[in-house]
């Protein structure tokens, strides 16, 4: 297909870049030329090992604590923080929702400067330093302003973590091996969920009133002091991009960038000069394909807000403070669990339409009959279950240029995340214990996932049919063919967008 014909398909974003038929893919570098098809698996198996090993433990811990510093607020109004700062009418609400301000002012602006700088060894623990600090800081808070001021620049800061980790890890795997990353990732959040309602009733009944520090303030000081600690190991563990990370020796550099040069037809990273960020946005912002991810996403967030307040929601079952915390961890390790097979098996099968919309539809189903104590771990298993694939999604079908995935990731996750504004004011004290209407609007959202999910897929079964089309082929349109063997069991791959 030539350029012109490709330019005239206005439905067919970025043809030439994403089809390696189309554009011509590179010379197989000459390292891997000498290689047999057993050697070369062998050799991409240990690498993978290599970078999961280095690259997917230290994103893990980064991403617990960076979730346990941001919701740990509401096990801290267990311990007594309402009280000590005298936080009357909708002040909680506002300290909760204002870091989410703060977190979306930040998240787009700086996935473009991470791209530009192209060092996230260097980057992302620098942020996790400041947030840690910050979040040691609310334990000196005295009063409604001061919490308000050190809970939007929580936010701000901790604004670079998550977008920016999906795109290192978009920037390592291929499409077919991401989804089962992002999982394991985003378990740090239900993993953090898990070990906060442990941490925190330990320190609410072992620390409160010890050297004058009450309960909630020692809960600050602990876990900001082990954000600080981690930041300051993952300097030294973090790696920057395929070609440019000092811990790879130059052939498993080559193959690494081979990987995804194979997979989509381009790799990412050459040097800052060749990074456009903002024409990676604009074609972020242009594409249908971000928009109709935004709304499949924005559902699962929005559902997903009532984890912010599991303890105080878990709280309406009746029992006292400490066995309150306590009763959090089952839902987010049965959470954990199903999240990790979901993502699995959509790996597995290359299938993602079924796995974003079956979690929430069964959990549709069966919490309208069932007890709260039953219902609070299904939100768990239907909405992270849907909102981990569709994660991994994003960079499955707008993977290059790789300055458009970088916006694309940031400005989805950005966008999402407008509905924490809002939903803090969903679960009033007066609401309690049923909390009608926000789970009223929990429902809502998981039905608006499905029919976004819906769409999308529609949408890009259709792209797909049209680029078969324009090959004059009839390639299966659920993964990537392979077309014709090439050397040491290197392949053309033709782009088709998973399904």
């Amino acid at each position: 297909m030539d350029g012109a014909k490709c330019s005239e398909n206005q439905h067919i974003e970025q043809y030439v870049l994403e089809n390696p038929k189309a554009q011509g893919l590179k010379a197989v570098p000459e390292v891997l030329l000498t290689l047999s098809s057993e050697e070369r698996e062998q050799k991409e198996k240990a690498l993978v090992r290599k970078i999961d090993t280095r690259l997917l433990i230290i994103m893990l811990v980064m991403y617990i604590l960076n979730y346990l510093d941001r919701n740990n607020i509401a096990a801290a109004k267990l311990a007594g923080l309402q009280d000590d700062l005298n936080l009357t009418g909708d002040e909680y609400q506002v300290c909760v929702s204002i870091l989410f301000v703060g977190y979306l002012l930040m998240q787009v602006p700086s996935n473009m400067i991470l791209k530009k700088f192209g060092k996230p060894s260097i980057y992302l623990p620098s942020c996790m330093v400041v947030w840690g600090v910050i979040s040691c800081c609310t334990a000196v808070t005295k009063d409604f302003g001061g919490l308000l001021a050190v809970r939007f620049f929580l936010g701000f800061i901790e604004a670079a973590y998550f977008p920016g980790c999906l795109y290192l890890l978009s920037a390592w795997y291929t499409r077919k091996e991401l989804v089962k990353r992002t999982a394991l990732l985003y378990a740090g959040s239900l993993i953090s969920g898990a070990f906060s309602g442990l941490i925190s009733a330990g320190i609410t009944s072992g620390l409160n009133g010890a050297r004058g520090i009450a309960a909630w303030r020692w809960l600050f000081i602990i876990e900001g002091s082990l954000t600080i600690f981690a930041a300051l190991v993952a300097f030294f563990i973090v790696p920057d991009l395929p070609r440019t990370t000092l811990w790879l020796s130059d052939d498993e550099k080559v193959l690494a960038a081979w990987r995804l040069e194979e997979d989509i037809g381009e790799d990412d990273w050459v040097d800052s000069e060749h990074q456009s960020m903002f024409h990676g946005a604009k074609l972020a912002f242009l594409d249908p394909k971000t928009w109709l991810l935004l709304g499949l996403i924005y559902g699962c967030t929005s559902a997903g807000a009532v984890t912010t307040f599991f303890p105080s929601v878990m709280a309406g079952l009746g029992r006292n403070k400490i066995d309150t915390l306590l009763l959090t961890t089952p839902p987010y390790l049965i959470g954990t669990i199903v999240v990790l097979i979901n993502a699995w098996h959509a790996d597995r099968t290359g299938e993602r339409y079924l796995h974003m919309c079956l979690p929430p539809l069964l959990l549709l189903c069966l919490s309208s009959w069932l007890w709260q104590e039953i219902t609070l771990p299904l939100v768990m298993c239907g909405i992270y279950s849907s909102y981990v694939v569709a994660l991994g999604y994003i960079s499955n079908i707008l993977p290059r240029p790789a300055a458009k995935r970088a916006a694309a990731l940031a400005l989805i996750n950005c966008l999402s995340n407008v509905c924490q504004i809002y939903t803090p004011y969903l679960y009033p004290d007066s609401a309690a214990p049923r909390y009608i209407t926000a789970f009223s609007i929990d429902i809502g959202m998981c039905v608006m996932t499905i029919i976004f999910a819906t769409i999308l897929r529609i949408y890009l079964g259709r792209l797909n049919k049209q680029l078969d089309q324009e090959e004059g082929t009839d390639l299966t349109t659920d993964a990537m063919s392979s077309e014709g063997n090439g050397p040491s069991g290197l392949t053309v791959r033709s782009f088709r967008y998973l399904l």
